[in-house]
């Protein structure tokens, strides 16, 4: 799963995906400036792993990227998504097969991450506040 959510406002754009590497990066940025108004600009934190920093990644014009200092996730509000996913949909349980996994992904995606009361409560950062 790949993921984006404005603290703010509780928006969120996520892709499942069967990979995380540069090409699908790609293909979320594509799914994520399809979905943001072209006149705004976004200020996206991201990690500094191989397959967000490739040189194949294109970068839309409205997208600036703040690379992460290593091993901080915590300065990542979308992070505190991924956890708040794991420990209330996805840990301690057993899937099936692929398929099983995809479904309680996307399952999961829709109840909380759609959610933007959800969003804005498990993503909030003092300095992702407006002064």
């Amino acid at each position: 799963m790949i993921g984006a959510v404005c603290p703010e406002t509780g928006e969120s754009v996520g892709l499942l995906t069967p990979a995380i590497n540069s090409d699908w990066s790609n293909v979320f940025f594509e799914q994520f400036t399809a979905e943001v108004c072209e006149d705004i600009h976004v200020l996206m934190l991201w990690d500094k792993a191989g397959f967000h920093m490739a040189n194949k990644v294109k970068i839309p014009a409205n997208i600036t990227i703040v690379p992460l200092p290593p091993y901080s996730p915590e300065l990542n509000p979308v992070e505190n998504l991924w956890h708040y996913l794991r420990s209330h949909y996805w840990a301690n349980r057993t899937y099936a097969d692929y398929d099983d996994i995809r479904h309680a992904a996307a399952d999961a995606w829709r109840k909380a991450a759609l959610d933007r009361e959800i969003v804005k409560s498990v993503c909030c950062a003092k300095y992702t506040q407006r002064i």
